[in-house]
């Protein structure tokens, strides 16, 4: 091992063993004095506002050489602040989930048996690019009473730092350990291999950002993972969409903010409606700057369009570009979603209740939606106050990671004196 890999792991080795000793101060910290530390946190956001987006300025003087998707999710303005703040309060708001009863029966030997919410542990998050995660992030685990440890990419190390700063003005004032939310002491990226090595120091891994980094955790993490989900999202408009809908919330959908992981990749338009309602939604996207990739069906309507490869179709775009395939009804778009999806999420857009019940129940991924965009996969949106990613696979948690999937369980068993024959 050098001596960059040494000093990380004394580094990461230090910040476990304080978010442990932390997490018997947190964990049975009643709602009050979380709820406490998260309202003197946001007070603190938007106290340092200036402070905050000073330190992202200097981010992005560094960041010229990004793609204009990763640009904009590093990028922070006024609005996007106040937003963060706003989530840390909705969070605060928010029931509080540790020591909910999830279930109670009585056995037939009279015992009573409970299950009972509790924290995970220490959980650590690797998240790339979006400093705004922190604050969501740090929110949300603090509420479901388990210190964090979260681990940001280079490019919004300032920015994270200032944001940081805001969240332990907020753990102060409630006396709170500071070691409830902590950040690396720099950017090394040894950090990230000593997180994923550590074992019995952190009990959870959630990596937050792009494939290339939810594949690495995932091959390499010796610590159980909860992976965020790859976006490739579909939009499907059905034979019986209404027009002017179906363009409203296709532009949305893909355009509003075309960086985030909700943001549809895919344009799934039925057969029976793409000769006349095709042509008005290529317009409306290319009005917006949006390009294209799309199949010999839909080309055969609208020939300007760019041809599509098999591996557009599998790619995440996080830009401007948008796939086209023309399908046969519901089935037929199911299929397409099964086999180039990432279960993450798929709106169906018609006025035929059984057509959008069939999609909705026959759908494996995360998220379905019927009617509107693809964009409102978000915690926030979903009323979490925030999330800390968008799950998916066969995992104990599906789509926005909230509150309530941030705890496990443990078991209560209430007896009168019974004795085991």
């Amino acid at each position: 091992m050098n001596a960059i890999a040494d000093t990380a792991t004394e580094a990461l080795h230090a910040a476990a063993t304080a978010a442990r000793e932390a997490a018997v101060v947190l964990a049975p910290a009643p709602r009050e004095i979380k709820d406490r530390a998260l309202l003197a946190a946001a007070r603190a956001i938007r106290a340092h506002a200036g402070r905050i987006l000073a330190a992202n300025t200097q981010d992005l003087m560094g960041a010229d050489d990004l793609i204009p998707s990763f640009k904009d999710r590093l990028t922070l303005n006024p609005a996007r602040i106040e937003a963060m703040a706003q989530g840390v309060e909705e969070v605060a708001a928010l029931p509080d989930p540790v020591g909910r009863t999830l279930a109670e029966w009585t056995r037939p030997n009279g015992l009573t048996i409970r299950r009972v919410a509790q924290p995970i542990g220490v959980i650590g998050m690797i998240f790339e690019s979006r400093p705004n995660v922190l604050a969501d992030a740090g929110a949300l685990c603090l509420k479901a009473g388990s210190p964090v440890i979260l681990r940001g990419g280079k490019e919004s190390v300032n920015s994270v730092a200032a944001i940081h700063a805001a969240l332990m003005e907020g753990l102060a004032e409630a006396g709170l350990p500071g070691t409830c939310i902590q950040i690396p002491p720099n950017a090394d990226r040894a950090f990230v291999g000593a997180m994923l090595k550590a074992a019995g120091q952190i009990d959870l891994i959630v990596p937050r950002g792009g494939k290339g980094l939810v594949t690495r955790v995932q091959e390499e993490s010796r610590v159980p993972v909860l992976a965020h989900a790859e976006g490739l999202c579909h939009t499907y408009v059905h034979a019986a969409a209404d027009p002017a809908m179906a363009r409203a919330v296709l532009a949305n959908a893909k355009m509003r903010r075309t960086g985030v992981c909700g943001s549809t990749e895919t344009l799934l338009i039925d057969a029976a409606v793409a000769p006349g309602l095709l042509p008005l939604l290529v317009a409306d996207l290319a009005a917006l700057g949006c390009g294209f990739r799309a199949d010999e069906r839909a080309r055969a309507i609208c020939p300007e369009l760019p041809a599509a490869t098999d591996d557009d179709f599998h790619t995440e775009w996080l830009g401007a570009t948008l796939n086209v395939a023309v399908v046969d009804g519901v089935a037929s778009a199911l299929a397409h979603i099964r086999r180039y999806g990432t279960e993450h999420t798929e709106a169906i857009i018609t006025e035929d209740a059984a057509a959008a019940t069939e999609f909705l129940n026959l759908l494996g991924s995360a998220v379905g939606m019927w009617n509107t965009s693809t964009q409102f996969c978000d915690g926030f949106e979903f009323g979490f106050g925030a999330e800390i990613g968008i799950a998916t696979g066969r995992m104990h948690a599906r789509g926005p990671v909230g509150l309530e999937q941030l705890c496990t369980y443990r078991y209560q068993v209430i007896g009168t004196g019974q004795l085991r024959p």
